[in-house]
């Protein structure tokens, strides 16, 4: 692997935190030259001052502003002069129930989650087409099965499955691979900064932290299925349970993904 990744350069979208973070380090270690973008400019500063005297570019963007992933794209392609890769994986979250959510959550959702993902690959196209390279989509166990109190974050991650694979039969003549990764449940701070019904950071994660898949794990699996040139990844044994049962045993999967998230009626996780 460590081969396979010199030299190459790989675009990262919301590489200052969790999975993204975990890709960006991964791959300067195999040798690529790294571009990435996040919101926040005070993480891309760590991110940097971590990683002095590597081929790491950092640089300011929000993915649901066209023009942001313009000056991305540009630069990263005016220091690299091409784009191998590119990973979709800047994303926010949500946690309410659709009686209680402003609309402007789920818009919210789409603009960053979905328009990010077509803003960015546009954009990055014409280079991905001359090098022949990936696209990746770090999509969601809630792109396959629809999750409550995360309407908007279940519709953003099944637009994303959709978009890439109808891009994917567009460039099968073209060399260009696409795939799309449902890491499942992974420690990182999307569920403290996921939507309440107010659009505001919940600020804490219903969820056992410590017990999730780490994002160190998920970026080496993705990296994996990046060389061996995947359609798909399925991460976790929830997971692939999940996206098996829904397929064929969708009612039961209703009820039991009820089970999980509620608890005497009430939203709990």
């Amino acid at each position: 692997m460590n081969d396979f990744f010199k030299g190459k350069t790989v675009v990262i979208t919301g590489g200052s935190d969790g999975i993204g973070k975990a890709l960006t380090e991964l791959l300067l270690y195999y040798g690529a030259n790294v571009a990435t973008c996040a919101r926040s400019q005070d993480k891309l500063n760590t991110l940097q001052q971590n990683n002095l005297n590597k081929p790491l570019l950092c640089i300011s963007a929000d993915v649901s502003i066209y023009e942001d992933c313009q000056n991305f794209i540009d630069k990263t392609i005016l220091q690299f002069k091409k784009i191998d890769i590119l990973i979709n994986n800047a994303g926010i979250s949500m946690r309410a129930e659709l009686k209680d959510a402003e609309v402007t959550i789920i818009k919210k959702l789409m603009d960053v989650n979905f328009l990010g993902t077509v803003y960015c690959t546009k954009l990055a196209l014409e280079s991905l087409i001359k090098t022949k390279g990936t696209i990746v989509g770090v999509s969601s166990i809630a792109g396959y099965r629809g999750l409550p109190g995360r309407s908007g974050y279940s519709a953003s991650k099944f637009a994303m499955n959709g978009w890439l694979e109808a891009v994917r039969t567009e460039l099968l003549d073209d060399g260009v691979n696409v795939m799309w990764v449902a890491p499942g449940f992974t420690k990182s701070n999307i569920r403290k900064a996921a939507l309440n019904e107010h659009a505001e950071a919940q600020g804490q994660s219903p969820l056992d932290e410590q017990s999730l898949m780490t994002p160190e794990e998920v970026a080496q699996h993705i990296l994996t299925a990046i060389e061996k040139r995947k359609r798909t990844l399925v991460l976790t044994y929830t997971g692939k349970r999940t996206v098996l049962m829904n397929k064929f045993f969708a009612s039961l999967t209703d009820r039991l993904t009820r089970n999980f998230f509620y608890k005497k009626g009430r939203l709990v996780k």
